[in-house]
């Protein structure tokens, strides 16, 4: 089976106009394909495939009230089948990480040809963890600046998060590497090459378990909503970006055109394929199954041996942190994927959602306060 979790940095780039007919372009191809919906707070992919809304998904799985047998649906799309999210369960978006384990046991056990997950946008350690139960994940970006930079940042946290799962705690990398997390800013800006040869200095077994982990790791882009031919150029930037500051090679799976198509195959509840097979972003869908189809499965070794692990670097305060967004920012830089009138651009951007956690916070810390005030008092 070849495990193909779907994510994005950024959200409304069509991650999930991907997963779906991509799942049913592989079915057309004899292949079997589960589809899971793992968008979770915000689960629609029963929408864009024509489902109704179904009555047990993962979240009725996650409550006890089905069993994962229960949850795997037919279509009628030819050899997919569907396992439908959950946005109506409170405080389903974050997972436990018992929830998490039990997802992931669940989907190794499968019997498919393909398993194509739909993961939410961001970098939240449940997302990453999903993202890396296959080596051949596929990132969903657009050659807009926000898009561009999310679909790195993506990537730079996919690959801590695999250090993080290559460090045995009390390690003398884990303790390293927790020195640097002190210093946020400093670690942020560290080339992963440059980082992991000085691990290699001290703690030599380690920095050769997360070699040999980065040796199996090729995830997979597609650059979509393109408008004009060099658009397509911000997909070898990425890649550039990739390999320079992550030591990491990234495949391109190819381009889809931004298509006015996919609005109407969706209001008529067909997916863009089968709404209309020879549409320019249907012909794309197919290319790209065409190299999925080619590819080789491969598999990481006992990633999870530990999945109850307390070392986390990678986490989502680090993607919402302005000063660490901003090393992302001077990698694309560097490499020329951001000219300096997108620079600005982006820096405007990310100080107002800045502003924005902070007013978060401050209502947050309010309101813990005044709970802990009222339990006193009890």
């Amino acid at each position: 089976m070849q495990i193909i979790p779907i994510a994005s940095g950024k959200g409304g780039v069509g991650k999930s106009l991907l997963s779906a007919n991509l799942a049913i372009t592989l079915g057309q191809a004899g292949k079997k394909v589960i589809l899971a919906d793992l968008d979770l707070g915000a689960s629609n992919l029963h929408l864009v495939i024509g489902q109704i809304s179904p009555k047990k998904g993962i979240g009725t799985f996650l409550t006890g009230e089905s069993t994962f047998q229960e949850i795997i649906q037919p279509t009628e799309y030819e050899n997919v089948q569907f396992i439908a999210g959950d946005s109506e369960i409170p405080g389903l978006s974050t997972l436990k990480a018992s929830q998490k384990n039990s997802l992931i046991k669940n989907f190794q056990s499968l019997d498919c040809d393909y398993l194509i997950i739909d993961l939410g946008a961001g970098t939240h350690l449940t997302i990453l963890d999903l993202f890396l139960l296959s080596p051949q994940g596929i990132v969903v970006t657009a050659p807009t600046v926000t898009a561009t930079l999310n679909g790195y940042l993506f990537l730079k946290n996919a690959v801590f998060r695999l250090m993080a799962m290559s460090f045995k705690k009390g390690s003398k990398a884990a303790q390293y590497m927790t020195k640097l997390k002190n210093d946020s800013s400093s670690l942020q800006r560290l080339y992963i090459p440059k980082l992991i040869e000085a691990i290699q200095e001290i703690d030599p077994e380690s920095a050769e378990k997360f070699k040999e982990k980065m040796s199996k790791f090729h995830p997979r882009l597609v650059m979509n909503m393109i408008d004009e031919p060099k658009d397509a150029d911000k997909a070898l930037k990425i890649r550039r970006s990739c390999q320079q500051y992550l030591g990491l090679d990234v495949e391109s799976l190819g381009v889809m055109y931004r298509d006015t198509l996919q609005d109407k195959a969706l209001s008529s509840r067909l997916p863009v394929i089968i709404y209309k097979p020879n549409a320019v972003i249907s012909q794309a869908i197919y290319r790209v199954a065409e190299k999925v189809l080619q590819s080789e499965t491969i598999e990481f070794d006992g990633i999870y041996e530990d999945t109850d692990i307390s070392y986390e670097i990678a986490s989502e305060e680090a993607n919402e942190d302005y000063s660490q967004k901003l090393s992302y920012v001077e990698d694309l830089v560097g490499t020329g994927a951001l000219s300096m009138g997108e620079l600005a651009e982006t820096i405007k951007t990310q100080q107002y959602e800045l502003n924005q956690l902070k007013n978060e916070n401050i209502l947050l810390k309010s309101k813990l306060v005044k709970a802990a005030q009222q339990g006193f008092k009890v």
